[in-house]
């Protein structure tokens, strides 16, 4: 079994907001010749989550973020005395810090209208860290 690791940056412009990293993982696959196997993403900060989801509608993401803000609505923990950031800290363990995706013939097993999101729910941020993890022959 070979391993392969690698690290995506990826940059936010908004204090809220999903990032289709798709490209970015599919080319750490090609980049670790691993044709059979799993590519394993984390999300590095307490802030930040990893998501599959739809991105052929622009409004999907949003929509996301208006049932996160629904779920979970800003201003009103105990932790927003420490930075006012306690409703990114909860969304962000409700999605979750990682996905793992199969890789079949050397691509992601993703369907026709599945891609992977970093959601960054404190930004905007220079560089978020995605720590990539693809296992396999």
């Amino acid at each position: 079994m070979k391993l392969h690791t690698s690290q995506l940056h990826v940059a936010t412009q908004r204090q809220r907001q999903l990032v289709d990293i798709t490209s970015l993982a599919r080319a750490a696959v090609r980049e670790s010749g691993i044709t059979e196997g799993s590519c394993a993403l984390y999300a590095q900060g307490a802030t930040a989550a990893l998501m599959v989801q739809e991105n052929d509608d622009p409004n999907i993401a949003d929509d996301v973020l208006d049932c996160l803000d629904t779920l979970v609505p800003a201003g009103c923990w105990r932790h927003d005395r420490v930075d006012n950031n306690g409703a990114a800290h909860i969304q962000a363990g409700i999605v979750g810090p990682s996905e793992a995706i199969p890789i079949r013939a050397g691509q992601l097993a993703l369907s026709t209208w599945q891609n992977i999101f970093l959601c960054d729910f404190d930004g905007p941020r220079r560089a978020r860290v995605v720590l990539v993890t693809i296992a396999g022959e």
